[in-house]
């Protein structure tokens, strides 16, 4: 069998898990809430895959806490390596292309609670409780299937209701079309770069942490003579 955490991570890690769930949750609340009261509207605000995202991580964190402490089937690890790669890529993109554009439905402090702390915080719980099972490639492409729902609806609403979540799918900016495409394609590369990263280190992480407590490993790294349980 994989080995589970250690007795000192599972102890706090249940109830970290559900007070970052809690504190996201009402960042969300308070950001939807203003939404609703704004002209934009709450379409708006579901239309952003930042917010999808937040949402994403406070059910596996929420429901991830509460069966920590029940003793409840855990979150799927496929569930919660969605979770970590979705996230990242809203804190990466936000860093690295849109912290410079004012956005209509971002509160201040919300801005930097789903923009940035939670990024980080849904990395550290993946790296404190990799996955029990090794995760394959075809995992990875998996992943990509709610990214490209997601953006087929982003460009079809938006060329229907002229309003883009995003600057980069904004083909009424300059370059058109074709800098949309470009965009597109960079960010479909940054998903596959970074899913095969969480992938590869939560497969690391797990390996050792099975090697230092004698458990057997399973996929790839396990034993000849074993079988995955």
């Amino acid at each position: 069998m994989p080995a589970p955490p250690t007795a000192w991570t599972a102890s706090w890690l249940a109830p970290a898990r559900l007070a970052v769930a809690a504190f996201v949750a009402v960042a969300l609340c308070f950001s939807g809430y203003r939404a609703a009261n704004d002209p934009t509207g709450v379409v708006n605000f579901f239309s952003y895959f930042t917010n999808l995202a937040a949402i994403a991580a406070v059910a596996v964190l929420g429901y991830g806490g509460l069966a920590g402490l029940t003793g409840r089937r855990p979150v799927p690890d496929t569930v919660r390596g969605a979770v970590v790669l979705y996230v990242a890529i809203t804190g990466l993109v936000y860093g690295t292309a849109l912290a410079a554009y004012p956005e209509q439905l971002v509160v201040p402090w919300v801005d930097d609670v789903v923009n940035r702390v939670l990024p980080l915080l849904v990395l550290a719980d993946w790296l404190l409780d990799p996955p029990a099972r090794r995760l394959r490639p075809v995992t990875v492409l998996g992943w990509l299937a709610f990214p490209l729902l997601y953006l087929t609806y982003a460009l079809l609403r938006g060329r229907a209701a002229d309003w883009y979540p995003y600057p980069f799918l904004d083909p009424n900016l300059h370059g058109g079309y074709r800098r949309v495409a470009g965009a597109c394609v960079l960010t479909a590369a940054g998903f596959l770069l970074v899913g095969s990263a969480v992938a590869a280190v939560g497969n690391a992480l797990a390996a050792r942490r099975a090697a230092r407590s004698g458990a057997v490993p399973s996929g790839r790294h396990a034993r000849p003579g074993t079988a995955d349980t």
